[in-house]
């Protein structure tokens, strides 16, 4: 909450209390087991990020105010302990689900993380927080194949530098194309499922794409744990984008991410929370995908 990139800015601290008090509302909330999380170490950030820009995002916090680490993303004398324990949420959530002690987990995470690349901050996002929980999952837990599933409408650029050339990873994804970071088509790995919509799709599209490209590439993969980039800017109230889901879109999705894990992943979910800045249906949104993966 002390996360704070200007009063106008989009990636505000309201969006965790949106999600909160949707939660709340929706009785939902006590069904779930909240968990505090430690931040992440540099051993478990050096998996995913070169060490010569951990060492550069350390130096440029500011004492007071704002810094730009590039026109959108914004440090303030806190942002840096909050990137920390976000990334350090899907680790400590990674540990719980491969303990058992859980079966899947959501992160209720900001700043977002799938537009960090290796060596670079941006589109809000400092330490590219999905890809340290799947780093985490091979290195510390011995798994051999780990799915990453994102249904933000941004593509996720930073996973894909991260794990290009990673053969134990798959990404499969869908984004609104032509549009930011304008990426995910050309050149893109062979194990990134990049599936680009175009604006003003709406479910149809997006289901399409899932059942045809998605679940074929997940089974034929058969990962041992999936972790979930969820981004709900892609819904038809968020104005930062021109896509067309709604809550009904993004239960189905999460139903078919579930029956998916449960094939070849013992049920192991990670999710982690990327986009979504108009506030209302970010909470419903996240209230509907949190019912359906905890089953309430």
């Amino acid at each position: 909450m002390l996360h704070d990139m200007g009063s106008h800015h989009p990636e505000c601290p309201a969006r965790i209390t949106a999600i909160e008090d949707y939660l709340l509302a929706s009785g939902i909330l006590e069904h779930l087991a909240d968990v505090d999380a430690p931040p992440a170490t540099r051993e478990q950030l050096q998996r995913v990020h070169d060490p010569k820009y951990l060492d550069a995002i350390e130096a440029s916090v500011p004492e007071r105010g704002l810094v730009h680490l590039d026109p959108d993303t914004a440090m303030n004398p806190h942002s840096y302990h909050a990137a920390l324990r976000a990334a350090g949420a899907v680790i400590k959530a990674t540990d719980m689900v491969m303990s058992g002690e859980v079966e899947n987990a959501f992160c209720n995470v900001r700043p977002p993380g799938h537009h960090a690349e290796r060596a670079r901050a941006m589109g809000f996002c400092f330490f590219n927080n999905v890809a340290v929980g799947a780093a985490h999952a091979l290195a510390a837990h011995a798994l051999e194949r780990v799915a990453i599933v994102d249904f933000d409408v941004h593509h996720g650029n930073g996973t894909e530098d991260i794990f290009r050339d990673e053969p134990r990873v798959v990404m499969v994804s869908t984004f609104q194309h032509p549009f930011y970071p304008y990426s995910g088509v050309e050149g893109r790995s062979e194990r990134m499922v990049n599936i680009p919509l175009a604006a003003y799709s709406s479910g149809k599209e997006f289901r399409e794409a899932v059942e045809r490209h998605w679940l074929p590439a997940l089974d034929a993969f058969r990962p041992e744990m999936l972790f979930v980039s969820a981004g709900f800017d892609a819904h038809r109230d968020d104005d930062l984008a021109m896509l067309n889901l709604v809550e009904a879109d993004y239960a189905w999705v999460t139903e078919r991410i579930k029956e998916a894990a449960g094939r070849t992943a013992g049920g192991r979910i990670v999710s982690v929370l990327e986009g979504g800045y108009e506030l209302h249906a970010l909470g419903r949104s996240v209230a509907t995908h949190l019912k359906v993966l905890g089953g309430v």
